[in-house]
């Protein structure tokens, strides 16, 4: 037996007594802010307070019984040493014989029972599959109640950054003009009010930024369209004398967030609305939703218009990020001539080299922020495809092996995102054999042709195929959108092999950017990632139709100390020469130490 877990087991008992005086006998605790953006403050850390759980994924439910906590592969090791003592049943999600969160609450929960949930932290499609699980069991949802709020009592306050404005040289269009756009959907869809609650989004439509989610630069905010109004609900404390004159130039109109859920309760409605389900939350939805039921108007439950417009770039932002593209990858040039030249050296971390990095991208002009949390993973550690090292624990990264970094950073005029394996010393056969497939797959999708009407789905094939030739695979995506001075990972549009519902409708448009990052992950050995940011370009039209290809926006060596060229087909060998040749002449001007040109000049030679 291990050391049982008071403090945990405490936090618990006072949630259940919570749940009494409420007449909850199910509380679900999802790890989520109020808008299902991808990093979650400190404030809405609920799962962790009442589990100690801490990955980026998982689900608590709570019964005066038992407690159980559902995550994915990445974190099983972490959540049973996390999970010990406290009493809470660690779920394996996707595992043989382990219920869905949903199976588990229909097989347990009894008639009658209520489950409860903060309705702000769950997507309204999650919480009407909720409604409807429990509809059947003569049961109802708790959904307007924090619980968190009477236990958590020296809990983190709400995340307040002052916000800013970009200019519209920078953004290349207008608040006002994409406006326009978005109201045009509007009316194509038959509705006369659009709720927003995507925070990049948002901030996307309006030209404001803001800081407070980790490594993305939104503010927390609601917006509120109309035919006539636009509203935009955020923290009083954020808005500075600059935006306020902003949004009084642009007819914004500023109300306070934390009464937006008591202004849609009080709105009255003339018109269909517009919502997506994917993202805004269950008590918006259910909120806006018995008023139309009321009021005999319909919620058209649509694709985002704004996501769309967001994920094709304008002119301005296409060229602002190539500069951008090309001044971050000289910066991780010069950060892999000093790996090389310092490892067996000088003391050197999987943390160190992160933090080395991170100063690095700092010194660039116009950096705001890191795009994600750097990923530094030394030989087998680079097999967790979401290792992160920490200053207390980081491998030490000696002369041997791979070091894998994956990296990006968020500046005036860009987001970047970007992956390196660096050989460190000596490495097996077999690791440059998957190495080689690895570079061919990424170089064979960067050079695919493909018609106008295709997905991510009919692309991935290309980098993969060098992989599946050899008998492995990489258990995810081979690549997702990425922000303009916003979200790392932005969407409609991805890469994958796999069906899934998004992914199969969001076609690749001329002006969209997306990562192209095949990998090899082989456990207690190495792992190996690659990856470039590409640009959806035309290429040809004729009489059979548009076709696009991709151009990179990358230019950062490949260690060729990993390439078998006798695995190499003759095709992928000329694509890397051709693509070393483009490296040289791009980046070798921004690059001033003669001594990491001259070593540049020899990583680019012709194989």
């Amino acid at each position: 037996m291990g050391t049982e877990n008071k403090t945990i087991k405490n936090r618990l008992s006072q949630l259940r007594k919570k749940m009494k005086e409420n007449g909850i006998d199910y509380y679900m605790i999802p790890t989520s802010d109020f808008h299902n953006s991808e990093y979650a403050a400190d404030y809405f850390k609920v799962r962790e307070y009442f589990c100690g759980f801490d990955g980026s994924n998982g689900t608590l439910i709570v019964s005066e019984k038992e407690a159980g906590l559902w995550t994915d592969g990445r974190y099983f090791i972490q959540a049973e040493n996390q999970l010990a003592g406290t009493g809470v049943i660690l779920y394996k999600m996707g595992e043989e014989g382990v219920p869905t969160m949903d199976k588990y609450l229909a097989d347990n929960a009894k008639k009658g029972e209520t489950l409860g949930f903060d309705g702000r932290v769950i997507p309204a499609e999650s919480g009407e599959a909720l409604e409807y699980l429990f509809g059947a069991k003569k049961s109802q949802l708790k959904i307007d109640k924090d619980l968190a709020e009477e236990v958590w009592t020296d809990r983190p306050s709400l995340p307040c950054h002052d916000m800013y404005v970009l200019s519209d040289e920078l953004c290349g269009k207008s608040f006002n003009e994409k406006l326009a756009d978005v109201r045009a959907k509007m009316m194509e869809y038959n509705t006369s009010m659009y709720l927003l609650s995507k925070l990049d989004d948002i901030m996307w439509l309006t030209n404001l930024r803001g800081n407070d989610v980790e490594c993305n630069p939104v503010a927390l905010s609601y917006a509120m369209i109309t035919n006539d109004m636009f509203i935009l609900f955020v923290q009083k404390e954020e808005i500075t004398d600059e935006v306020r004159v902003y949004c009084q130039n642009n007819d914004i109109v500023l109300k306070d967030y934390a009464e937006y859920a008591e202004y849609l309760s009080e709105l009255v409605l003339t018109g269909n609305i517009l919502i997506d389900k994917r993202n805004a939350n269950y008590l918006t939805y259910k909120l806006i939703a018995d008023k139309a039921e009321e009021s005999g108007y319909v919620i058209e439950d649509k694709e985002n218009p704004t996501e769309m417009m967001k994920a094709i770039k304008n002119e301005t932002e296409l060229k602002n990020i190539r500069e951008v593209y090309l001044r971050d990858s000289a910066k991780l040039t010069e950060f892999i001539y000093w790996v090389k030249e310092n490892v067996g050296k000088i003391p050197m971390t999987e943390y160190s080299a992160a933090m080395k990095l991170d100063s690095m991208r700092a010194e660039l002009p116009g950096f705001i922020e890191l795009s994600f949390p750097t990923i530094s993973a030394y030989n087998a550690n680079a097999a967790m495809a979401h290792y992160e090292a920490t200053e207390d624990n980081a491998a030490e990264v000696k002369a041997q092996g791979l070091l894998l970094v994956d990296s990006g950073g968020t500046y005036m005029g860009g987001t970047t995102d970007v992956t390196r394996t660096i050989v460190v010393g000596e490495i097996s056969d077999e690791i440059k054999k998957h190495y080689t497939a690895t570079v061919s797959g990424m170089l064979e999708l960067a050079n695919a042709i493909f018609k106008d009407g295709c997905t991510g789905r009919n692309v991935d094939i290309y980098a993969r195929r060098p992989l599946w030739d050899i008998g492995i695979d990489y258990n995810h995506g081979t690549g997702h959108g990425i922000g303009y001075m916003l979200n790392v990972h932005e969407g409609p549009h991805n890469i994958r092999w796999k069906s899934s519902e998004g992914a199969n409708k969001a076609e690749l448009k001329p002006g969209m950017i997306v990562s192209d990052e095949p990998g090899v992950y082989i456990e207690g050995s190495h792992g190996i990632r690659i990856e470039n940011i590409v640009e959806v370009v035309n290429r040809s039209e004729n009489e059979y139709g548009k076709f696009y290809g991709f151009d990179h926006l990358t230019y950062v060596p490949i260690d060729l100390e990993a390439i078998d060229t006798k695995c190499m087909k003759p095709d992928a060998k000329e694509l890397l020469n051709k693509y070393h040749k483009a490296v040289y002449d791009r980046v070798s001007p921004l690059i001033k130490d003669e001594k990491i040109k001259t070593w540049l000049k020899e990583a680019t030679k012709e194989i």
